[in-house]
């Protein structure tokens, strides 16, 4: 197992910023865990490699790329770290190269991984790719979920996604990963944005994992748009686990940090492009 002191993350890009840094609508960790370095997620755009230089971290140190799931806020990067980078492993579903939309008010946008990450993926050797179909150990102590059981009746994948323009095809955004570090003190469950739904991925990483202690929970989980009775139900289900913190990113929203900081009995904070953290 992973000592708790022996994690460090970095948060390269977040819906807003420190002091010196660049924000986006998109999403980017630097992690660093019991000797060994991941990147996850890319962000959207320029905020990424302006913060990178920021926070001086050098992209041949990582030793792998997460994709946590097919979305341009996270997949923005991709193109810049493989040519910058060209032998880095990566490891995600198939599923986050599918051409995707969102659909409001009648309008599609499209909502799918950049065309030239996609190709620069699709240039890799066979060799550095991991296809993360399920659950798997992809470092020393380090995991990721695979596709996460949808169970939970109250939560869904968070907006009007779809597999084409017309909204005939929903899409459950199956390529949803999340990640997790087992160390001494719990597990440290690490989200994108969690489209499998917060509840649905902590008991799944509980039961696979086999440790039922939570250290902390980091990253984005889509509940920006959640109604209210979604947030209560989520609030309820969260009680019943042992949550040493939880670290709220991206699309999680406000009203959600806010709810989960009054409601329940653990440190909740926000965070930030540029802020460095143990979790």
């Amino acid at each position: 197992m992973i000592q708790p002191e022996e994690i460090r993350i970095s948060v390269i890009v977040d819906n807003t910023p420190l002091s010196g840094f660049s924000s986006e609508h998109g999403f980017s960790l630097w992690i660093e865990a019991g000797g060994s370095t991941l990147l996850f997620d890319t962000g959207r755009a320029t905020a990424f490699a302006s913060n990178l230089r920021q926070l001086d971290i050098e992209l041949s140190r990582a030793n792998m790329l997460v994709l946590s799931h097919g979305h341009y806020d996270h997949t923005g990067g991709v193109a810049h770290v493989l040519q910058e980078v060209p032998a880095m492993k990566v490891c995600m579903h198939p599923g986050a190269l599918t051409r995707r939309w969102s659909i409001r008010e009648g309008v599609a946008k499209p909502t799918d991984m950049p065309a030239d990450g996609k190709e620069a993926i699709r240039a890799l050797n066979p060799s550095q790719i991991l296809n993360a179909t399920g659950p798997m150990e992809i470092l020393p102590g380090i995991w990721v979920t695979g596709p996460v059981p949808r169970v939970s009746k109250f939560e869904d994948p968070g907006g009007p996604f779809f597999l084409d323009t017309e909204g005939a095809a929903p899409d459950a955004i199956e390529d949803d990963l999340s990640l997790w570090i087992k160390t001494t003190e719990g597990l440290v469950i690490i989200a994108g944005c969690c489209h499998s739904g917060l509840v649905n991925t902590i008991n799944y990483i509980r039961t696979v994992s086999g440790e039922k202690r939570i250290a902390s929970v980091v990253g984005g989980l889509h509940l920006s748009s959640a109604t209210t009775e979604r947030l209560e139900n989520t609030v309820q289900a969260l009680k019943k686990f042992s949550i040493g913190r939880i670290h709220t990113s991206h699309c999680t929203g406000n009203e959600a940090t806010e709810l989960f900081a009054h409601r329940l009995g653990c440190p909740v904070s926000a965070t930030a492009a540029g802020l460095r953290l143990t979790p």
